[in-house]
């Protein structure tokens, strides 16, 4: 197999952190002003699938931009880059289309009870686990993105949870996630974050108003 030089290299990555940039500037402006919070609803099913590919791209693309380049760097096909791409963005479209069927307007109560068990996942065998995959190298984007699922589904259902429509929030989410993907694990600043969320999600419960954007439900 020939393998792919330089210059495949680089198109790969200008491509990936290309569609990341472009998708951030569509994903903030189909936002601009659907932001209610916990009480944010999702419009209909074409607006939501649209937005959360845009999302997706956005969040999940930078931190994926090693893999897609070791794909095209191992492949011989100018397209593996795109491919790869392309079937990593399908598995987190249909994680969109779970949370557009189960996803409800819903109060500060629940929003904090699913922070905190967001929390508690982070410190699980399962996320250990799954972030190792996605640190891996990996020939099928859609292995790639399954892996990065199991990996990041907890960060994603606090996004869901507080503001699923939240310029803020999905950079705060977008940056963890990268970060976990280009760093390696290490014990206390995982347990940190965990903490963190888990005492988030406590403040939500108890005191819902003290957190900047958190609409509760009237």
């Amino acid at each position: 197999m020939t393998r792919g030089g330089a210059p495949v290299r680089v198109a790969a990555l200008s491509l990936t952190l290309g569609v990341a940039g472009v998708s951030w500037v569509v994903a903030a402006r189909q936002m601009n002003g659907m932001d209610m919070g916990v009480a944010t609803r999702l419009g209909s099913f074409s607006f939501f699938f649209v937005l959360w590919a845009s999302m997706m791209a956005a969040m999940m693309l930078p931190g994926a931009a090693p893999a897609v380049v070791n794909c095209a760097r191992d492949s011989s096909r100018v397209l593996a880059g795109p491919q790869f791409v392309a079937s990593y963005l399908m598995v987190w479209t249909l994680v969109g289309l779970a949370v557009f069927v189960v996803y409800r307007p819903h109060g500060s109560i629940v929003a904090g009870a699913l922070v905190i068990a967001a929390g508690i996942y982070e410190l699980t065998p399962l996320k250990r686990h799954f972030r190792r995959r996605c640190r891996e190298s990996s020939q099928s984007g859609f292995e790639f993105g399954m892996c990065c699922v199991g990996s990041s589904v907890g960060l994603m259902l606090v996004l869901v949870a507080v503001g699923v429509m939240s310029i803020a929030w999905m950079s705060v989410i977008a940056a963890v996630v990268c970060a976990q993907k280009h760093c390696s694990s290490r014990t206390v600043i995982d347990v940190a974050l965990a903490m963190a969320i888990v005492g988030l999600g406590i403040l939500i419960v108890i005191a819902p108003s003290s957190i900047a954007g958190l609409t509760p439900m009237t």
